[in-house]
């Protein structure tokens, strides 16, 4: 039968109710449930599942894009592999998490536990890598959907390689430029700066929404050499509150990126009433048509987005989808935007 794009999903169908498999889409979606380091509020590793299946409850045609879903869709299981790295990690790291770190006093119980988190997280990052890699080899666009912040490490790295100087775009409630927090070295608060320290591919971080951040990372932005440009939420609001537009404050963010741009989004970059269930909301951030605008302002630039990622997103308690609907919708334009931006729609 025909496959309609108005009908009704079907209970177990794949990403968005569409009946692709990944080697017939265009578009591969890879799911990391992966949360090991997360420090405040636990649930992102159960993101993927929850995206998945309030993905089927979206509209298919996009008023603006159209038919986002026409090259094809299709999410890969979700990997039994990573549950398990994850569920182990995760064990070790809560004690560290509860001692608040490890430092020079540390017995080695504590110790033997960091280490043994941070090589599972190498392990997670290296298994990303190598799944984004494998799908870019075959001419896939790859997006990742966490997990914690920390997932995406592997993929950026790898699409760094493909796209020499490309720019990460990096929406998010807090700076992450935090050197192994608590000790993790690859810490969910730590995503940037370990992008700054491992991918010389990437030519410059642009951040939007941050307004939790350390006096430590706000000195490496200052001391980056331009090679991260923050645009802090609390500076872009009172520019708005001032007369700014926020078409402006967009094309202003987007003349800081390079031609090839990959999207790094936190949920909780986007205002808490959004996704309340993230791991550590903050007040403020952008609403759902600031973010859709600031898509826009990158594909009307002539910029192209070569890959993406979206993280923390937690469903909330007693079955409560509000932040996973948001997610699923989220996902849809971003993947319909980098779609536009390359022609493909």
């Amino acid at each position: 039968m025909a496959f309609d794009p108005d009908a009704a999903a079907g209970a177990d169908s794949g990403l968005f109710g569409l009946p692709f498999t990944p080697d017939e889409a265009l578009v591969v979606v890879l799911p990391v449930p992966f949360e090991a380091t997360t420090s405040y509020r636990a649930g992102t590793a159960r993101g993927p599942e929850a995206v998945l299946e309030a993905s089927r409850q979206v509209d298919l045609f996009h008023g603006e894009l159209g038919r986002i879903y026409a090259p094809g869709i299709a999410m890969l299981p979700i990997p039994a592999e990573v549950r398990h790295l994850d569920a182990e990690a995760r064990a070790a790291a809560l004690p560290v998490i509860e001692a608040g770190g490890v430092d020079e006093n540390a017995g080695p119980a504590l110790r033997a536990a960091l280490d043994r988190v941070n090589d599972l997280s190498a392990r997670v990052n290296a298994w990303v890598d190598a799944e984004a890699e494998r799908w870019l080899a075959k001419g896939k666009f790859v997006a990742v959907l966490g997990g914690d912040h920390s997932v995406p490490l592997g993929a950026i790295a790898a699409h760094a390689r493909r796209f020499p100087g490309m720019g990460v775009l990096h929406l998010d409630a807090h700076a992450d430029l935090r050197v192994a927090y608590e000790g993790f070295t690859y810490s969910h608060a730590s995503i940037m700066f370990n992008v700054c320290a491992e991918v010389p591919g990437v030519s410059r971080i642009v951040q939007v929404g941050v307004r939790d951040f350390g006096e430590r990372e706000a000195r490496f932005i200052g001391e980056s050499d331009g090679r991260i440009a923050t645009f802090f939420d609390g500076d872009l609001q009172r520019r708005l509150c001032g007369g700014a537009t926020w078409d402006a404050l967009c094309r202003e963010i987007v003349e800081h990126l390079p031609e090839h741009v990959y999207l790094s989004w936190d949920i909780d970059g986007l205002d808490p009433v959004l996704c309340p269930h993230t791991g550590t909301p903050v007040p403020g951030g952008l609403s759902f048509a600031q973010a859709m605008h600031l898509l826009r302002g990158v594909v009307s630039s002539g910029r192209r987005i070569v890959g993406l990622d979206l993280v923390e997103i937690a469903p909330g308690p007693d079955g409560d989808e509000w932040d996973a609907n948001v997610g699923a919708r989220l996902l849809y334009a971003m993947i319909g935007f980098a779609l536009r931006s390359q022609g493909r729609l």
